[in-house]
């Protein structure tokens, strides 16, 4: 049981990648002062809580309402994985266009919650976590536990944004987040594979 929470906490941690979030942060909230960055942060980690749950609870079951299998959603979810962590290993990242004002509430929302933070493929991934005991009530509380776990280092690394990349400098924060986005296409590779695999009875990877 250790070793699955364990595995879903690696997982998620790496999906999320809480220290790519930091260039987008520093870049939407540049004009904010510090409270109000502060409660930029806490809403865009909560909004992606709700959202992740939601995926949780009830991903699996609007996929099958609507017909679409797990293996096509793993193949599609897994295309997008690789296409968001070509953007990172690439360096891309969201800059707001000068003169929109934006308020902290809409900030937060989007491009932080989501795509930033709740992206597709954090969706993609609570739904392949959860898809097995969909029905268990305590797998899927401990599951949401780990999500609150990652979330929650999410947000205390935002709201040390300022520290954190004076600390590490931005050649720093380029080096993790394309690290992180490598490790990324291997996962979007194997997910692609694992349901290709999976559909043709191939020997597991």
């Amino acid at each position: 049981m250790w070793q699955e929470r364990l595995n879903e906490f690696v997982t998620l941690f790496i999906v999320v990648n809480p220290i790519s979030a930091l260039p987008m942060f520093i870049a939407v909230t540049a004009g904010f002062d510090r409270a109000t960055q502060r409660k930029v942060a806490v809403t865009a980690v909560l909004a992606s809580f709700a959202v992740l749950v939601l995926f949780i609870i009830a991903g699996g079951f609007v996929l099958e309402k609507m017909g679409i299998s797990l293996k096509s959603f793993q193949i599609a979810g897994g295309i997008i994985l690789f296409l968001v962590a070509l953007d990172m290993v690439r360096g891309a990242s969201y800059v707001p266009s000068a003169g929109v004002a934006e308020d902290a509430t809409s900030v937060a929302i989007y491009p932080l919650a989501i795509p930033k933070i709740a992206g597709p493929g954090t969706m993609l991934t609570v739904v392949l976590l959860t898809d097995d005991h969909r029905f268990d009530a305590l797998q899927l509380a401990m599951t949401t536990g780990v999500l609150a776990l990652v979330l929650a280092i999410t947000l205390l690394i935002l709201l040390l944004a300022a520290p954190i990349s004076r600390l590490i400098g931005t050649a720093g924060t380029g080096i993790i987040g394309r690290v992180m986005g490598m490790i990324l296409v291997a996962l979007a590779v194997h997910t692609v594979l694992s349901a290709f695999g999976s559909w043709l009875n191939l020997p597991p990877l």
